[in-house]
């Protein structure tokens, strides 16, 4: 199992939410399994999004997916989000 953890500073998080949700389909078809979305406690429009990927080479591929810096663009994302590719260890 593997996710990618993005962070980043938007400038409105209601239209970045948006962006976010129609392109659930898209993350789906490449390999997405779930994902979770976080706002900072003391600002909002401070997002940390958590998606889950069956491979490391499946979440790499999205990470690095032009669809996925043209939706960044069109979010409204501020400056250069944080992007980390994690992958599961065992216990």
């Amino acid at each position: 199992m593997a996710s990618i953890l993005i962070q980043q500073s938007v400038k409105d998080y209601s239209e970045w939410k948006k962006v976010f949700d129609s392109l659930s389909s898209l993350r789906a078809s490449k390999g997405a399994l779930s994902d979770q979305v976080f706002q900072d406690a003391s600002d909002m429009n401070k997002v940390t999004v958590l998606v889950q990927y069956n491979s490391v080479e499946s979440a790499k591929a999205w990470a690095e997916s032009p669809e996925l810096r043209a939706a960044q663009e069109k979010a409204g994302i501020l400056g250069r989000p944080n992007v980390s590719i994690l992958q599961e260890v065992g216990r």
